[in-house]
C-alpha cells in the first residue's frame, strides 16, 4: 500500500522593509514548494485607546464616532450650559 502525502502549508511573515519578490523567488527554489500565494491584506479599523484605563472603546462607540465624522449622526450645538439644561429638560 502506498502512503499518500497531503500538502501542508507554511505561513511566512516578513516586515515591511523586505522585498517580497526576493523572498518569493527564494522560497520557489526550495524543494517541494508547489504554490505561493500572497495573503490577503487585513485592514485594521482605527480604535481609540484610553491610557488611564488601558482599554479600547467598544465597537458601538467607535461606530457612533465614525458616523459623526461622516455626518451621518445627528449633532447638537449649545452656546451655554443653560441652553443644554433647557434642552435636556424638554426631552
Amino acid at each position: 500500500m502506498e502512503a499518500t502525502l497531503s500538502s501542508r502549508q507554511l505561513l511566512v511573515t516578513v516586515d515591511g522593509s523586505v522585498n517580497i519578490s526576493n523572498v518569493t523567488r527564494a522560497i520557489k527554489m526550495l524543494r517541494g514548494v508547489t504554490a505561493i500565494k500572497p495573503a490577503k491584506q487585513t485592514v485594521k479599523k482605527p480604535r481609540l485607546y484610553d491610557p488611564e484605563t488601558g482599554e479600547y472603546l467598544n465597537d458601538k462607540t467607535m461606530r457612533v464616532i465614525e458616523n459623526v465624522r461622516k455626518g451621518k449622526e445627528e449633532m447638537y450645538h449649545f452656546d451655554s450650559i443653560e441652553d443644554f439644561k433647557s434642552w435636556c429638560e424638554a426631552l
